[in-house]
Parts: structure tokens; C-alpha cells; sequence
């Protein structure tokens, strides 16, 4: 048997890595179209050693993108985390990070045209039902990837990509608080459940015995520690309106400390079963959010400025992530934030013709 050829772009987004497809070139039936990604990617195996994915799951990541039909949008964005060592495809998450380079592939592709040195493209993110505006620089013409800006987890420099959203709170759960609480307890542990891109639990690092500012791979190796995460998870669940979460990745756990290095607040982030070497963009600036809500257990550790606009430096392991945050009358109106891109590599990615064949 041959093989079909599937056109893809590979590309980083902010710090994970995807395999980027137009809608049109994949299966429509969502249950051929997951076993498709699933050998693209090379799962269920810890290497991904037949696939395109990088044995991580910042690396074993999917956009599908289509032009949209919305009067409001450019293209659709759906989102897919294809898990490493299982076969199975997750749908029930954004990937802010991934969505950084939507904005380039849909030029590239021919979806949307230039329009200045920095064009300006609308995506309907079908994961959560929003809309983000990636400012996607194209002097000359094209998409650059050469620049000047930098973010942590990524080396060297690039182009500064931004990124805008309006009304992300409750894009998964339904509200900002979806428990409709500040605080809850699960274990005998206060935490706060937040929604605004990410459903993320927030804990103080201190009421599990930790300092907040452990490496990643210590974190990973104390399995009571995780087995602690584990049952408060599985509890806030279905109370952040997300049902039985057993199979999903969100909510995500994040242990929140006082800041080290001049930021607003430190943190641990658990995606959600492994200490997540940075911290994800919707992660960041669900966190953020819960600085500002007074009562939070985010709120007595953080350092916050004052101001409608507030930049606050979420610290995680290997660095930082500043989000804006816009308020009106003391609510939460949008934000905004900074990250890079960089097309990696343009061609087919293969999979076997006794899987799918494009042309029957």
C-alpha cells in the first residue's frame, strides 16, 4: 500500500509546537479524522518515534483552520491536543500559544490578504466559541519572523506577534467564578476555580507544603503531591460546570507563591498531571485575572499596580509571561499580550493510504 500525502505546515506558536492543517485537507468524520492525527503525530508512544510529535505534550499539538463564515471572522481555529501516550484526541481546551501562529498560517495560505506592515487577522476560536485578533507583521509583503522581541521558553528573537481578546471569561465553564464561590475547599484545601480562557484551579503553594518555587522535575517526582492535585482536581471538576474531568486535561492545577523576581505573582502549573515547564497563555491570563478578585488565594500574594490597565508578570519556571488586563468600572473588559512565531517547515506530512486515502 502507498501513502497520503497530507499538506501541512509545521510551526511554533509562542512555546509549543504544531502540525497546522486547513480543514479542507482532513477527514470530515471527526472519529477518522482523530485517527488521522493520531498517526501523523505518532501516538499512543512515549517517542512519537513514527510521527511528526516531539514525545511532549507542548510538541504534540494541532490547528485545524478553515475561512469562516462569520460576518465577525477572518478563519475558524480549532484546536487539538493530541496526547502522547494514549490515543486520544482532547478538543475540550484553547491553546493560546498554538493560536500565535494562525494568524501567520492563514496568510501563508492564502485566507487572508496583506494589508500593511502589519495585517491584522480575526479568528473565531471554535474551542471555546471567542474571538481573538492576531496583529501579524508583514512588512514587505509578507509574513516576517525576524525581530527583536523575545519570550521566555524560546530561544533567541522574533517578531513581535500581539494578541487581542474580548470577553474570554467563562469561554469553557460559563462564568469567570464558575463555581459561583472565590474560595472553595476541596481536602481541607482553599482554592479558587477561575475561567477566563483556561479553566484553571489556583492553590496556595503553601497549604501543600510546598515554597511555589520547586524545580519542575521535583515537582513531577513527588507523587503525594500529585495524587493530592489529582483529587482536588477531579472534585472542582464537575463543579466548574466541565462534568467528569477523569479524561480531560482542564482544569488545569496551579500552585501560586509570592513573586521572586519583581512579577506580580510565582507559579507551578500542572497540565494537568505534569509540572509544566513554563505556563500556558490562556493559563496566564486566567491567573492574572484572579489577581484582581479580591478575597482570591491569588490575591493576598500578588503585587498589583493600580490603574484600568494593569500589566501584570506571571513568573513560572523558566521565566515570565506579562498579560494586560483592561478593566471598566473595576470589571474585566479584555486583554491583550505578546508573543512569536515561526514557520518551521512546509511541505506533506504521511500517513498510511490503508488508514485514509485523500483520493480514493
Amino acid at each position: 500500500m502507498g501513502q497520503t500525502r497530507i499538506p501541512c505546515l509545521l510551526m511554533r506558536g509562542g512555546t509549543s509546537k504544531g502540525a497546522y492543517f486547513l480543514a479542507s485537507d482532513l477527514p470530515e468524520q471527526p472519529a477518522l479524522r482523530d485517527r488521522v492525527l493520531l498517526t501523523v503525530m505518532g501516538s499512543p508512544d512515549g517517542r512519537q518515534i513514527d510521527g511528526i510529535g516531539g514525545g511532549d505534550s507542548l510538541t504534540s499539538k494541532v490547528a485545524i483552520i478553515k475561512p469562516s463564515t462569520r460576518a465577525e471572522a477572518d478563519v475558524d481555529y480549532l484546536f487539538t491536543q493530541v496526547l502522547v501516550e494514549e490515543p486520544r484526541v482532547d478538543y475540550g481546551q484553547n491553546c493560546g500559544n498554538i493560536l500565535a501562529g494562525v494568524g501567520p498560517f492563514a496568510i501563508e495560505r492564502g485566507l487572508v490578504k496583506v494589508t500593511g506592515a502589519v495585517t491584522p487577522v480575526r479568528i473565531f476560536m471554535e474551542n471555546t466559541g471567542q474571538i481573538a485578533v492576531a496583529h501579524v507583521p508583514t512588512p514587505n509583503g509578507i509574513v516576517s519572523y525576524s525581530g527583536g522581541a523575545r519570550i521566555d521558553g524560546v530561544p533567541g528573537y522574533a517578531a513581535p506577534l500581539i494578541v487581542e481578546f474580548e470577553d474570554v471569561a467563562g469561554s469553557s465553564c460559563g462564568a469567570l467564578l464558575p463555581t459561583g464561590n472565590v474560595v472553595d475547599v476541596f481536602d481541607g484545601v482553599e482554592v479558587t476555580c477561575i475561567d477566563n480562557g483556561m479553566p484553571v484551579v489556583l492553590i496556595r503553594a503553601e497549604d501543600l507544603a510546598c515554597s511555589g518555587y520547586e524545580r519542575t522535575e521535583q515537582l513531577d517526582a513527588d507523587t503525594e503531591l500529585k495524587a493530592r492535585l489529582e483529587s482536588i482536581r477531579l472534585q472542582a471538576g464537575p463543579q466548574m460546570n466541565l462534568g467528569d474531568v477523569s479524561q480531560r486535561n482542564v482544569p488545569k492545577m496551579c500552585l501560586v507563591a509570592p513573586a521572586q523576581a519583581g512579577g506580580a505573582l510565582s507559579t507551578r502549573t500542572f497540565i494537568p498531571h505534569r509540572c509544566h515547564t513554563s505556563i500556558g497563555v490562556f493559563g496566564a491570563v486566567s491567573v492574572a485575572a484572579a489577581c484582581l478578585i479580591k478575597g482570591s488565594v491569588a490575591a493576598g500574594l500578588a503585587s498589583v499596580g493600580a490603574g484600568e490597565v494593569k500589566r501584570l508578570s506571571v513568573e513560572h519556571p523558566t521565566g515570565e509571561f506579562t498579560v494586560e488586563l483592561r478593566l471598566q468600572d473595576g470589571q474585566l473588559a479584555g486583554c491583550g499580550l505578546m508573543r512569536t512565531a515561526r514557520l518551521l517547515f512546509d511541505g506533506v506530512v504521511c500517513i498510511p493510504d490503508s488508514l485514509w486515502s485523500a483520493n480514493p
